[in-house]
């Protein structure tokens, strides 16, 4: 029994240590890929903040690919009239992308 109670600490422990690295990397990345310089956490700059791009998508299993489209190809009405300007993969790669938008879609 204490045996079975030591691996399930270990593994609870393997997951918060892994769920704290993505964070970690998420945040890197997009700060980075220079993100940063329309989008913060917590509050809108000429972007939405993460934040509220996580709650609007919460739950809503298309909602990772979608935003890589935006990201990869820009477009404008989501969030107001100021578009999103294309980003390449000379900006920020498809591996980095995904991680990013699997950290923004965390944020809730």
């Amino acid at each position: 029994m204490k045996k079975q109670i030591t691996t399930a600490l270990f593994a609870v422990a393997t997951f918060a240590i892994a769920a704290s690295a993505h964070a970690a990397d998420g945040e890197a990345i997009v700060k980075k890929a220079r993100c940063v310089a329309c989008h913060t956490v917590d509050a809108k700059r000429v972007g939405p903040a993460y934040k509220e791009v996580a709650a609007k998508y919460k739950g809503d299993a298309k909602a990772p690919g979608m935003l890589f489209e935006k990201v990869r190809h820009g477009g404008s009405g989501n969030w107001g009239n100021v578009p999103m300007i294309p980003h390449g993969e000379d900006k920020i790669s498809n591996d980095d992308l995904h991680e990013a938008i699997k950290w923004i879609l965390s944020l809730h």
